[in-house]
């Protein structure tokens, strides 16, 4: 007989009497006094195993512990009556071991591997090959392989070719600090660990690939929080002669492949919004579709207002249903939460009897309450929310981020709603020196019916660019980008970026570009971030295998870590001397 027949956690009551060997570690053990039963774990999960140390093949089935690694050959056997354990996969059977081998003894380890016990995040990443013992970890990268497999096998289908592009490249701007890598073979100069590959995958398709994709490894050196870490792995997909409608069709169908693989359950069309809408409804650019609670523009109402909050302002509103009962304390919580996001201040009413109740009251007129009646429609027993600014988008972020706060469902992945967001603005601000900032990268293809605005008015040029968001989440990004050289410059000429600029930062792709670029686009899927929601955790770490902490670090191998003093000089490095 091979080492091993069988997975131990894929047999069921179907397997009664088959001779099977199997391999793992002891999850538990009780000792009876006579028969030792065991629960083997191996990837697939756990199932119960009877051992008689009487019987000469198990006479080390005393000295069993937890987390030793054994061999057992047996019988799957039903379970005795009684005893079936119906919250386990496996739990109509046991195995009756003929045979025991122990094939290495095990250290108690540092940590229960017990999924009901909480465990510092910091210990579980120090002893992270213990912690992916755990099912639920396991479970996280299978449904991690699974999705992968679906994603790439959409991009198969549909004429996608897989291509690596470099790791090493050099630094460009995208947004983001690169990962420097120094050059031993040039001293002072340095290579860039991408923070995409959207350049390389612009040269594919001057080079006539036509439809590229890649599971990507990327690397920005950045802040880190629950949904984003140094290292990311991303879908990137570009493509030729297609426009906006075609890869948001190719992209929703590769990820609607994904989450049916996973779900069994294929999602309906995803729906768009403009981001002016996502904006003016939800008061952010990656909405959360799950509940209502939409926001509404209430400027009208006090176009004429005396109260000074609201004078001359955009004011948004929002009814929070049946909170109205909201105790004072936590209403100067929200208010305080507010200022936090940069709101001068929160204007709160409840709904009493089709009657507002609010300190603010006296500075409003009847014509203007009825007026916010007629908007927002509150009913008995709800709170009313308003912000006020000169700027729209800043009253619509503070409100949107409140609204996530009391309206947003507890768990992550119940139920799933995707949007697509489009149209977003080409330029996100101006520079104190009058030069627009891209809100994408300067590769992006303004909307053509803006360009006529391009110089007069960057502000209001919206872009072919657009996202998919999930449950509040931004999955991926993506845009049609510039081909022709005459529009590019136009862009560089606004953002200040002169031919020679241009040329030292981009030349590379600049002179691809002159030897016939097709018109392209493309999107990249952030592979973590999904994953994340369809097993409903709440951090990315928990379905990375070797992830890094909220500080950067990495409890396992220690890193980042100093290196002898002969790496540096090989690459031509010196550090200040400590003080």
């Amino acid at each position: 007989m091979s080492l091993r027949t069988r997975y131990a956690g894929t047999l069921r009551a179907s397997d009664e009497g088959a001779e099977v060997a199997l391999c793992g570690w002891v999850a538990h053990r009780r000792d009876h006094g006579g028969v030792v039963f065991i629960d083997l774990r191996d990837r697939e999960g756990l199932v119960q195993v009877v051992l008689d140390p009487t019987s000469p093949g198990c006479a080390e089935a005393h000295r069993l512990r937890s987390e030793y690694v054994i061999r057992v050959e047996g019988t799957v056997r039903p379970r005795p009556e009684g005893t079936v354990n119906p919250n386990l996969p496996t739990g109509e059977v046991e195995v009756a071991a003929a045979r025991l081998e122990v094939l290495n003894e095990a250290e108690p380890p540092p940590f229960p591997l017990d999924e009901r016990v909480e465990v510092d995040e910091n210990l579980r990443l120090r002893y992270r090959y213990l912690d992916l013992r755990r099912s639920k970890m396991a479970e996280n990268l299978k449904v991690r392989s699974r999705l992968v497999s679906a994603l790439r096998a959409a991009m198969d289908a549909a004429g996608f070719i897989d291509v690596e592009t470099p790791t090493l490249t050099r630094s460009t701007p995208e947004g983001a600090r690169d990962f420097l890598v120094p050059s031993r073979l040039m001293p002072g100069t340095f290579f860039a660990l991408p923070q995409s590959p959207q350049l390389f995958k612009q040269l594919l398709m001057v080079a006539g690939i036509d439809r590229y994709y890649q599971v990507a490894r990327c690397w920005r050196d950045e802040d880190l929080r629950a949904d984003r870490q140094f290292e990311f792995t991303q879908l990137d997909v570009e493509a030729s002669f297609v426009d906006q409608e075609d890869v948001l069709g190719f992209i929703e169908e590769a990820v609607a492949s994904g989450v049916e693989a996973i779900t069994g359950e294929r999602p309906k069309p995803f729906p768009r919004l403009s981001w002016a809408e996502a904006m003016g409804r939800y008061g952010s650019d990656k909405p959360d579709t799950r509940f209502a609670m939409e926001l509404s523009d209430c400027s009208a109402v006090f176009a004429g207002s005396s109260f000074n909050a609201f004078a001359s302002k955009s004011v948004v509103g929002m009814v929070v249903p049946g909170r109205g009962d909201l105790g004072r304390n936590q209403l100067d919580g929200l208010s305080d939460r507010a200022k936090s996001l940069g709101a001068a201040g929160l204007v709160w009413m409840r709904v009493r009897d089709d009657v507002f109740e609010a300190p603010v009251l006296k500075f409003l007129s009847e014509e203007e309450q009825d007026g916010l009646r007629a908007q927002l429609s509150p009913s008995p027993g709800d709170l009313v929310l308003l912000v006020a600014d000169p700027i729209a988008r800043k009253a619509q972020t503070v409100l949107g981020a409140l609204r996530l706060d009391l309206g947003a469902p507890e768990r992550l992945d119940e139920p799933l709603a995707f949007t697509w967001v489009v149209d977003f603005p080409l330029f996100e601000a101006i520079t104190d020196d009058g030069r627009p900032i891209p809100a994408h990268h300067p590769f992006t293809r303004p909307h053509p019916d803006d360009l006529d605005r391009l110089e007069s008015d960057p502000l209001s040029v919206r872009s072919l660019a657009y996202d998919l968001v999930l449950n509040g989440i931004e999955l991926g990004s993506g845009s049609v980008r510039i081909h022709d050289r005459e529009l590019q410059q136009r862009i560089f000429s606004l953002l200040g970026i002169g031919p020679e600029d241009a040329a030292e930062r981009f030349g590379f792709l600049l002179d691809a570009f002159r030897y016939g670029a097709p018109p392209h686009a493309g999107f990249a899927v952030g592979l973590d971030r999904l994953t994340m929601i369809l097993t409903g955790e709440t951090s990315i770490r928990e379905v990375i295998a070797f992830p890094k902490t909220q500080s950067g670090s990495d409890p396992l191998t220690g890193a980042p870590a100093p290196v002898d003093p002969p790496q540096l000089r090989d690459l031509g490095i010196s550090l200040p001397r400590p003080h």
